[in-house]
Formats: C-alpha cells, structure tokens, sequence
C-alpha cells in the first residue's frame, strides 16, 4: 500500500529518486489527451463513409470529448485534493482507457459519440490530477522545469496528432487510432501505481456536488456555445440561450462557493492580483496562440495544398523545440533568470513574431515557414512553462488539483474562443473578398466548386489566402496583447513582496 504523503513543498532533501520516471508517465498520460483533440481531424472522410454519419453526427464525434472535457476540469481538479491525486490519475487512466476501447470496437456513430464522452471524462481527471501531482513530486528548484517538460508534451500532442492518425489510417482500420491508446494507458497504469507517491488535501470533506453539478453544467454550455456560435450564427437562439443560461449558472456556482465551508473553488483566490494576472494570461495567450495555429493548418492544408497528415508533419518542429528547449533545461533556467513577467512578455512576443513570419511568407518553399515555426517554438518554450508557474504559485500547494482545473479550464476557454472567433474572421473577410457570383459560398471548399473556370478559382483561393492572412495576424496581436497584460499584472503583483 502507498503511503500518502502531505501536500505540503516537498524539500531537496526529500527528493523522490524515480522523480523524472513519474514526469515521463504523466506526460504520456497528458499526451494521449491532447492527440485525441487532433488525431481525429484525419480521420472525417473515412468516417462519414463507414459509419454512414451525417455533418452533425462528425462534429459530436470531435466536440463530445472536447465539453465533457472542459466541463468536468474543475470537479475532477477539487476531486483530486479531496480523494488522493495519484488515485484520480489511476481512475483517469482506467476511464481513458476503457473510453478508448469502446471507441475502437463501435459501429455506428452513436456509439462513438457515447464512447467519445467517455474518453472525455477520464481526460478531465488526467489532465489535472497530472499536473497536481508534478506539482507535489517536485520541489521548487526543479518544479519550473517540470512544468516545462509537462506543458511542451501538450504542445508535441497538437503537433503529432495529424501525421500519427494518417499513418494509421494508410496501413490500419479507424478503429485502430483509438485502440493505440489502451496499450499505453495499460503501461501507465501498472508503472504509476508502482511509482507515485500518493498526496491529497488536508482538508478533506466531501466533494461539493452542488458546485460540481453547476461548475460542469455551466462550462458545458458556455463551451458549447463558443463552439457552435461560428456555424449555428452568434446571434441564434440556440447559441444565445446556451451563452446566456451557461453565465448565469456560473454566477449561481460562484455564489454557492463564496457560502459554504468547504468550496471546490475558493472564490478569495480572485481577491489575487497574481493568480487574476495569470488566468487571464491564460485566456488571451491560448485564444491568439491557438486560433492562429489552427489557420496555420488551413493554410498549409488549402492553399499550399498539403493533406492534414503532412500539414502536421511540416508543423512537427514547432513542437519539437518546444521539447527540446524544455528536457534540456535551458527554459527553467531562462525563466529563474528572468522571472515569470519577463518570461512571458520575451516568450510571447517571440511567439507573435513567429506567427506574423508564417502568416507572411512565400506560397512556396519551406525556409522562412520553417524559421517562423522555430521561432514560435523558442517563444512558447519560455511562455508556457511560465504562465502555468504563475497559475500554480498563485496557489497553496494544498490546493494543486483546484489549480490544475482552474489552469485547464482557462486553457480549455481561450482555445475555443480562439479557434470560434478567428474563424468568424477568417469567414467575414473571405465572404467580403469573393468575386461578386460566389457571394453566397458558404466555405472555400463550395465557393471553389462553383468557381466556373480558373479565373474565379484563383481569385477564390487569393481570397482564402488574403482572409487566413488577416485571421492569423489578429491572433498573433492577441498572443502579444495576452503575453503584456499577463505580465504587467503579475509585475504589480509582486511590487510590494519585491519592495519589502
């Protein structure tokens, strides 16, 4: 039986031995979350054609996971305080993988949504209890590394999703993207419960069922509502009415918390100028950063003309030196040099940067494409870590799992609105530049099958280009503007502990 350890900093002195054995299992189970938010995109064609699924069939097949995701992180982060972090990340793993199986053994597409949702559930618990638990495992001296090292392997995800599920898709059935991850899940389970030491919150109690119940329900229909708003129309009532009923459930879930004793998320944490200056960081950093990535594969995909698996391929060394700058090192000692504000207004510029050089480089060639993703990965290398470091120290360490789902819902928020708004943009300037007989196209894939000659279907793909252009320099403003509001209210923030 594993003894369960405080939650208090653990000291140099008490540093576990199998330490960077337990990061290495974490990041496998932080990595099979994020591949299934990108591994499927691959896989649509095939199936649509084998499922017999409609439009509307495919995109609960993709959002499923997403909400019951992003709902759940608050709850699944208080549980993981509350009932043990290492025994959240083993019943993660076990939902994860059982999710997974499902998913690979269904034939028809209610079956794969319901098993989707499941997979959804487990990510939520791996996601934070991940996260908390490198929080408990490390000590101050090696913890920015950790974070490092943890938050490049969602950056890895993004990045290997596509390549990985058309590989499979070229030699294997469909099914075979989801059953991957069982082995895997297998291999974490039986190590992790080996090696990770347990630790929960002194506080103990019972989970909060009611915040859980409006905590979940609210996130879940805000989300949706960012998800379907770019095709459903903002100003439908179907998106208003879930937008509007999400915000007051979450004004009910705040109230509920601020009255009783032992909250799931305690509302003083927002009296914090720190702890404010970092989520929100979070928000605006993950909406530009995201958003702009997610035009990036548009436009390797339908201008440049590469298939999603070599899109993600061509996009692999952004991630990679995020990777490589983190394992080595060289970020957390960059950050100990610099600090968390400094770190994340060089780290999001450079992001910014690199995204303005891949929104503007040639057509063709691969070299100034391929600077500008090196340079986007040296600055999110820097920024992640250390937006993540200033979310967690912004709380007790007691409290690891509530800051790993606040930290996770943020990120969860800003992608989404990332990827609603800067489509919208992408949409409103591409419908504003089409020749005046292709006005009612609804998307580039329509408006070029009914381009009559190659005329029109240059000026159609111009106008994409022009529209991905404009979409993807709005994100990098906002990377930029995210990165120095970040960074000048954790400066405020720590004025007066500086000055004393």
């Amino acid at each position: 039986m594993t003894a369960v350890q405080p939650a208090a900093d653990t000291t140099t002195s008490a540093r576990l031995p199998q330490r960077w054995l337990i990061l290495a299992v974490l990041c496998v189970a932080q990595l099979v979350v994020v591949l299934d938010n990108t591994v499927l995109t691959v896989a649509v064609p095939v199936l649509t054609t084998e499922l017999g699924a409609s439009t509307a069939e495919v995109q609960w097949m993709i959002n499923a996971y997403a909400l019951v995701l992003s709902g759940l992180l608050l709850t699944a982060g208080s549980a993981a305080d509350r009932y043990g972090r290492r025994r959240m990340l083993l019943a993660g793993l076990v939902l994860f993988g059982l999710g997974s199986l499902a998913a690979g053994l269904a034939s028809t597409s209610g079956q794969l949504i319901a098993a989707r949702a499941g997979m959804g559930v487990g990510g939520a618990l791996l996601v934070t209890s991940t996260l908390a638990v490198a929080m408990q495992v490390f000590d101050a001296a090696e913890r920015s590394r950790a974070i490092g090292i943890w938050a490049a392997t969602s950056a890895l995800g993004f990045a290997i999703g596509p390549p990985i599920g058309g590989t499979i898709l070229a030699h294997l059935p469909w099914g075979a993207i989801f059953g991957m991850n069982v082995p895997i899940v297998l291999i974490c389970l039986l190590v992790g419960r080996a090696l990770i030491p347990e630790s929960r919150g002194p506080a103990g109690g019972r989970l909060d069922v009611v915040g859980a119940a409006l905590s979940t329900a609210g996130l879940t229909a805000v989300v949706w509502a960012i998800i379907s708003g770019p095709e459903r129309g903002w100003a439908s009532v179907e998106v208003l009415g879930a937008a509007v009923v999400g915000v007051l459930l979450l004004g009910f879930f705040v109230g509920w918390e601020r009255r009783i004793t032992h909250p799931m998320l305690d509302m003083h944490f927002f009296r914090d100028r720190r702890f404010v200056g970092a989520i929100s960081g979070v928000v605006l950093i993950t909406f530009g950063a995201t958003g702009a990535l997610f035009l990036l594969t548009q436009h390797l995909q339908f201008v440049r003309g590469y298939p999603a698996w070599e899109a993600g391929l061509r996009m692999a060394p952004f991630a990679l030196s995020i990777v490589l700058l983190n394992v080595s090192g060289v970020v957390a000692m960059v950050i100990r040099r610099l600090g968390l504000a400094a770190a994340i207004v060089v780290g999001m510029t450079l992001l910014a940067a690199g995204l303005a050089v891949v929104t503007l480089s040639p057509s063709e060639g691969y070299g100034v494409l391929l600077g500008g993703l090196l340079v986007m990965g040296v600055g999110c290398a820097l920024a992640n870590p250390a937006i993540v470091e200033a979310v967690m120290s912004a709380i007790p360490a007691e409290k690891a799992g509530a800051g790993a789902g606040v930290d996770g819902t943020m990120t969860e928020v800003g992608s989404s609105l990332g990827i609603a708004v800067l489509g919208a943009v992408l949409n409103a300037r591409f419908a504003a530049l089409l020749p005046a007989g292709l006005a009612g196209a609804g998307s580039f894939p329509a408006a070029l099958a009914a381009a009559r000659g190659g005329a029109e279907r240059e000026a159609v793909t111009v106008a994409f280009a022009s529209a991905l252009e404009t979409g993807q320099l709005v994100g990098a403003g906002a990377v930029l503007v995210g990165g120095l509001v970040a960074a000048g209210l954790l400066h405020r923030a720590d004025r007066p502990i500086l000055a004393q």
